[in-house]
């Protein structure tokens, strides 16, 4: 029986085949199963690595498989599997709502050393934008520093690619391509821009996104020149907050909810596992 935030046997069964085979020459592998319900603990905690309790066996051992799998994105894989098998059975909704939210880096977050690691691994992570379906669990996860303002952003979403996940894994059992268009794109005012929705429409994607006043405005200051308002459904808009819902709930687990990570890389892979975890847990078969 699966303890407290462990990978149940429903999940357990969905991701074992997927994991990296155990190498039989050598020293044998400790089991997948009990190092990740030790990452899974830490993740849930905050606490230490060297706290990690014995019964998840050396905390040296987890936390280097831990890396390990960050490095060759086994975590990665793992996540865009179970999204796309689930969206060819059905059980992906393709209205997402995008938002940012701030995440606190810890003071034991500084300190990494900064030669011979790649440009950018040590950020301090203050914002994630997230895009979720539905029933609310995460399907992107692109953390970095606190943007400029996000509606004058053009070269930004310019070259932003509206993605599900990374490269497909060749050991999937599905053979589609993960889908990396929504139907639908519901966001805050702040992503209201002529940029923003000329991207979005250009790609054949339908826009809910409220005004902001000053546009309006100016809009109806120039007359004709000003152009039709953009459309905007009320209704459609009330499903906005499941995104806010899917940062809460990623914020469960504290050490996603405080960067205790010195690398950005590290805090990202604990980020990508919390969202497959509440995965697995929405989308029971």
């Amino acid at each position: 029986m699966a303890g407290r935030g462990e990978l149940t046997e429903a999940a357990w069964e969905r991701i074992e085949p997927l994991l990296p085979q155990i190498d039989r020459r050598g020293r044998p592998w400790r089991d997948h199963r009990q190092v990740i319900n030790g990452v899974l603990w830490r993740l849930r905690t905050g606490a230490p690595w060297r706290d990690l309790p014995e019964r998840y066996g050396p905390w040296q051992t987890v936390y280097e498989r831990f890396a390990r799998w960050e490095a060759d994105g086994t975590w990665a894989r793992l996540l865009e599997h179970v999204q796309v098998r689930d969206d060819t059975e059905g059980r992906v909704e393709w209205t997402v709502a995008v938002d940012s939210t701030i995440n606190r880096a810890h003071q034991h977050a500084a300190g990494a050393r900064k030669r011979g690691l790649q440009r950018g691994t040590n950020w301090k992570i203050r914002a994630a934008h997230r895009r979720a379906d539905h029933h609310g669990p995460p399907r992107r996860r692109r953390p970095g520093p606190a943007p400029v303002h996000r509606a004058h952003a053009r070269q930004r979403q310019r070259r932003h690619r509206i993605r599900s996940g990374p490269r497909r894994d060749p050991r999937s059992e599905s053979r589609h391509r993960p889908r990396t268009t929504p139907t639908r794109v519901l966001g805050a005012k702040a992503y209201s821009s002529r940029a923003i929705r000329h991207l979005l429409r250009r790609r054949g994607i339908a826009v809910t996104i409220p005004e902001r006043r000053g546009q309006a405005a100016n809009r109806r200051r120039r007359g004709r020149l000003g152009g039709r308002p953009p459309g905007f459904n009320k209704e459609v808009y009330r499903n906005r907050n499941v995104v806010e819902r899917c940062f809460a709930r990623l914020k469960q687990f504290r050490a996603i909810a405080t960067r205790f990570d010195k690398l950005a890389d590290r805090y990202r892979a604990g980020v990508v596992l919390a969202s497959l975890i509440l995965w697995l847990r929405e989308t029971r078969p």
